[in-house]
């Protein structure tokens, strides 16, 4: 059973102030704590729990685990799905981009409820802060190790916001109620990204390398965080969202950051094993967000994020087939005679009937990212074959579905509330191979691509080896697999340009659907002529996607929620072009 998830402790920190000298009126009500009372090394350990319990609680139409609304719905993998464009429309107006707005949503709904999300966690953990720092550290040794865990956990939540919304207030545990009320989000991008990597620098030297419960976070995690974030850094961005710079300082942190982390963490090595429940906390997890069932409480703590994406033609599922994989992004696992990925001409033709996918080279990573006609669903060729109509509206949004979120119905892992569906598998942040390939990013970015070579060539040859699971019944393969690494001037000459190439397609090809695709684009400076050239093709098959755009210098980011703006007064400053 997992540890983070098993345990959930709810305290209200607040003190009590009695002034009158009635008997009857110097009491403690119920659900109040003095800060004495939370001031404990016990208590302040529960208020650790309840800070990760914080980065995972969140829901359908407020995520702050899966990205599948903000990071791949809004990039070219996916399409919304769902019962039509109305069916929670909003996330249709991220889809087309010209249509969202600061005010959408309302006060509770998407992007301002994700944001409410993340400042929830981060007030849980500034709270666990306040009392961690006021205990003697003679008498709790413990005291810079867990300092450590809430400041990783509240540069994470602040990572996450950083790439959604840009322009973000940063709230840290010193600050008084006057300070926060006068805190605006006008920090520029250079000094935030300093602050959410204070957090994490502090975690990497006070976290130990092993933690004895499983869950939570080490120093190699926070190693890999803090990369993580020096390489989003080391595109400098000006006021309009434009890359002016690509600072090789932070690169060569991210070099660094990862020979840290190397060796401590290995690939699985069967790609499946990242998406299948029995894997959690496995050799490549560096850092997830815990779930549970049977754990205690009323209906478990499942995750229920992805909780409208599952096929709705079956009975074995229900509701609500929402993140359906676009054209673009089946075409993607093409692969050429030599089995590589084909940079530019990838989307000349489409992958639709079944014989296509025999005609066609294909990386063996789209059978464990999409569901397709004909192909074992989830792995199991004994109980699911994918139906054309298991889709919703195939008229709208086309037939395939997404996979990586699913877990097989009869899974002990899978828990069913109405209509909606629930696992217990994690959803991981941070995992090995993203470590190799932000290595290697940095790395060709440096001039140094021989030796980002291998790293990519080590995700590739997993995938290559990853075809046992994705076969029918039969034995046979669903799909052409043909897939190949890298090999200098064999079936590729690897100068830097071709490199930067691999490592895109690459990236794109590994974390498909998984929601990182839109933050890549925009950290890279391309999102809106990638995505543009992707709308230009897929109006021409999708007509819900005719009048979409997106627009150079605002659609980068979200806007900052209009009831933030509104609540401060003016106070908070919305981001450029909204």
């Amino acid at each position: 059973m997992k540890y983070i998830s098993k345990i959930l402790v709810f305290v209200t920190a607040g003190v009590m102030l009695a002034s009158c000298s009635k008997d009857f009126l110097n009491y403690q009500p119920q659900g109040v704590v003095t800060q004495e009372q939370v001031s404990t090394s016990a208590n302040v350990d529960k208020l650790v729990i309840s800070a990760y319990a914080g980065i995972a609680n969140d829901d359908m139409v407020g995520p702050i685990t899966s990205m599948w609304v903000y990071g791949s719905v809004r990039s070219d993998d996916a399409y919304k799905g769902g019962g039509g464009v109305d069916d929670v429309g909003d996330v249709n107006k991220y889809e087309q981009y010209y249509l969202t707005t600061p005010d959408q949503g309302g006060s509770d709904w998407m992007a301002p409820r994700t944001w409410s999300n993340y400042y929830k966690a981060i007030s849980r953990a500034n709270l666990a802060l306040i009392a961690a720092n006021g205990l003697d550290a003679t008498k709790f040794p413990d005291k810079l190790k867990t300092q450590g865990e809430l400041r990783f956990l509240r540069g994470h939540s602040y990572f996450m916001l950083k790439r959604l919304f840009n322009k973000v207030p940063f709230i840290d545990e010193t600050m008084t109620q006057e300070q926060i009320l006068q805190t605006s989000n006008d920090l520029t991008s250079d000094a935030l990204w300093n602050k959410i990597a204070d957090d994490f620098k502090f975690a990497m030297d006070n976290l130990p390398e092993v933690q004895a419960q499983v869950g939570r976070a080490n120093k190699f995690a926070a190693a890999a965080y803090l990369a993580k974030v020096r390489l989003y850094q080391a595109y400098e961005q000006d006021e309009n969202h434009t890359v002016t710079n690509i600072n090789p300082t932070r690169l060569q942190e991210v070099v660094d950051l990862t020979t840290t982390v190397m060796g401590h963490y290995s690939l699985q090595p069967d790609y499946a094993e990242n998406f299948l429940d029995g894997y959690d906390n496995g050799v490549e997890s560096i850092f997830a967000a815990q779930f549970s069932l049977n754990d205690g409480t009323e209906a478990g703590r499942a995750s229920y994020a992805t909780g409208l994406n599952s096929p709705t033609g079956t009975p074995l599922y229900g509701c609500c087939d929402f993140h359906k994989a676009s054209q673009n992004m089946v075409n993607a696992f093409k692969t050429d005679a030599s089995g590589l990925p084909m940079f530019d001409t990838f989307n000349n033709s489409d992958m639709v009937d079944p014989a296509d996918f025999q005609t066609n080279g294909v990386d063996p990573r789209l059978d464990h990212t999409v569901g397709v006609p004909g192909h074992p669903f989830k792995y199991r060729p004994d109980l699911m074959i994918y139906e054309v109509s298991w889709a919703r509206v195939p008229g709208v949004y086309g037939f395939f579905s997404n996979m990586k979120e699913q877990q097989s119905p009869d899974c002990a892992c899978y828990f069913k509330k109405g209509p909606f569906m629930g696992t217990t598998k994690n959803i991981d942040f941070l995992r090995y191979g993203d470590v190799l390939l932000m290595r290697a990013e940095a790395l060709i970015q440096l001039n140094r691509q021989a030796e980002a070579l291998p790293l990519i060539n080590q995700i590739r040859a997993r995938a290559k080896a990853s075809t046992d699971r994705t076969k029918l019944s039969d034995g046979t393969n669903p799909s052409n697999y043909r897939i190949n690494e890298y090999q200098d001037g064999v079936n590729i000459n690897w100068t830097k340009d071709n490199a930067w190439k691999a490592l895109m397609f690459e990236r794109r090809l590994e974390f498909g659907m998984e929601g990182d695709r839109y933050f890549d684009l925009v950290r890279w400076g391309i999102a809106a002529e990638t995505l543009n050239a992707y709308l230009a093709a897929e109006k021409t098959k999708r007509d819900f996607l005719s009048f979409a755009h997106f627009t150079k210098g605002r659609d980068e980011y979200y806007p900052i929620p209009q009831r933030e703006i509104t609540f401060t007064k003016g106070l908070y400053h919305q981001n450029a072009g909204y």
